[in-house]
């Protein structure tokens, strides 16, 4: 199929400006992220795939399309927004391993 994508008429597949190695290593970096470098020379050409699509997708022409959040049309089912049980703090303090004035406790993380 992706040879069918790049054959048609007006698409860029891979991408005009292929991730080389050293662009990985770089990202890989900043992420600090360990790779050997047989992963990053596999990387390298996945990451170029992409882009291609990413490409692609920019040529697409989307006017008149609304934008969508799904693609199914679903409605939330809504509920009153209404408190069935309150004043129970006790009640749920009592599950906490250590409570003071009213409130969980959490231990001091930072000195």
């Amino acid at each position: 199929m992706i040879q069918q994508l790049a054959a048609l008429p007006g698409r860029r597949y891979p991408p005009r400006m292929p991730v080389s190695p050293e662009q990985v290593r770089h990202i890989a970096k900043l992420a600090r992220i360990a790779m050997s470098d047989a992963e990053i020379e596999r990387l390298a050409p996945e990451l170029s795939n992409i882009l291609g699509w990413v490409e692609q997708l920019g040529e697409v022409d989307t006017d008149g399309v609304e934008p969508l959040a799904t693609v199914i049309d679903q409605k939330l089912r809504l509920r009153d927004d209404v408190v069935t049980e309150g004043n129970i703090r006790d009640e749920i303090l009592a599950n906490a391993p250590e409570a003071q004035h009213g409130f969980f406790a959490v231990p001091k993380v930072i000195e």
